[in-house]
């Protein structure tokens, strides 16, 4: 699967930079020994981007590249070996 749609590309690169912004909030977070609370409240924060990012990357590979491929079942196949990913 690759993005084609570049406005889909654009959305996830933007939502991974900010991922790897957060990510790196944290670890100076980790190194300033910050207060424990908070630095989980972050990473709860970067585990709801993450799932957004994923959500959103799983909406284009179904609309864009596994509806053109192949059979009803072959469909299923492909959504259910994507889905499974996330597991």
């Amino acid at each position: 699967m690759r993005l084609n749609d570049t406005s889909a590309k654009a959305d996830l690169l933007r939502r991974v930079r900010r991922l790897e912004g957060q990510a790196r909030g944290v670890a100076k977070m980790i190194e300033e020994d910050r207060d424990c609370s908070e630095i989980l409240q972050q990473l709860a924060a970067i585990r709801s981007a993450a799932h957004h990012a994923t959500v959103a990357l799983v909406r284009n590979y179904a609309s864009q590249c596994v509806v053109t491929e192949g059979s009803p079942e072959e469909i299923a196949d492909a959504l259910a070996t994507a889905l499974s990913r996330l597991a």
